[in-house]
């Protein structure tokens, strides 16, 4: 790749002078990052909004949470279900469900919808600041 070449204006300005393939890869850098900023922007309201009003989690489910437990967890306990209910609510297995609860694995969005559906949470509630579910 070739170094860009400066060169200064009549007014004294330094110009940059790249090729165009740059150009465009740092135009689509800077397109992509402002489409990352309004999606973490969009994320943070839609997070506010389901989590209620005051946009905070039922206070038995925070201090379920920073007792140590996982956000899952916390919602499944708050709901006064076993792990068993629980995942046949879901459709899954048991095991796995405490998996998740454990945070030893990551369920994919269609499991937190259903996990979502049978906790009747809105499913934004399964994503954590810190991203466990």
């Amino acid at each position: 790749m070739p170094s860009p070449q400066i060169i200064r204006s009549p007014s004294g300005e330094e110009l940059v002078v790249l090729p165009r393939a740059e150009y465009e890869a740092l135009l689509a850098a800077a397109e992509d990052a402002e489409e990352d900023a309004a999606d973490l922007a969009m994320l943070d309201r839609r997070r506010a909004e389901a989590a209620g009003p005051d946009g905070l989690l039922p206070a038995e489910v925070s201090q379920s949470i920073l007792k140590g437990d996982s956000l899952l967890k916390a919602l499944r306990r708050w709901r006064g279900l076993t792990q068993t209910e629980l995942a046949e609510a879901a459709g899954l297995g048991q095991g796995y469900l405490s998996d998740l609860e454990a945070r030893h694995k990551q369920g994919s969005p269609e499991t937190l919808a259903r996990l979502a559906a049978a906790l009747g949470i809105p499913r934004p509630w399964l994503v954590s600041a810190e991203g466990n579910r």
